[in-house]
């Protein structure tokens, strides 16, 4: 019997937003690799997120592991995207004494 050794592209998939998804889970790449970061292992990985299989985790890492420097520009891109969104929301939002608001809330809806 003949083994027929071919490569295989990871499981990853750009949704409508640009944002890289495991599979066809909902289980972001930023979400595996800090995972993974971490300290977890592809196992634990797997087990904590039941929607992608423990092969598309160990090839998922593979691919990170191989292109370090490409995910991490990714990475970077997102984090600075979501910085972006989140001024421009407290900008719109001020979220100075949330808190208190909430819970001035929380109390008044105590005692109804």
């Amino acid at each position: 019997m003949t083994m027929v050794v071919e490569a295989e592209t990871p499981p990853l998939a750009a949704d409508a937003a640009g944002i890289f998804r495991v599979g066809s889970s909902r289980v972001t790449l930023d979400t595996l690799v800090g995972t993974f970061c971490d300290g977890s292992t592809a196992e634990e990985i797997a087990e904590q997120y039941p929607a992608i299989s423990l092969g598309e985790v160990y090839a998922v890492i593979a691919y990170y592991l191989a292109h370090t420097a490409e995910v991490e520009d990714y990475l970077r891109g997102r984090e600075q995207r979501s910085a972006e969104v989140r001024q421009a929301n407290e900008r719109l939002f001020d979220p100075t004494g949330i808190r208190a608001r909430l819970m001035t809330r929380q109390a008044g809806q105590d005692s109804v």
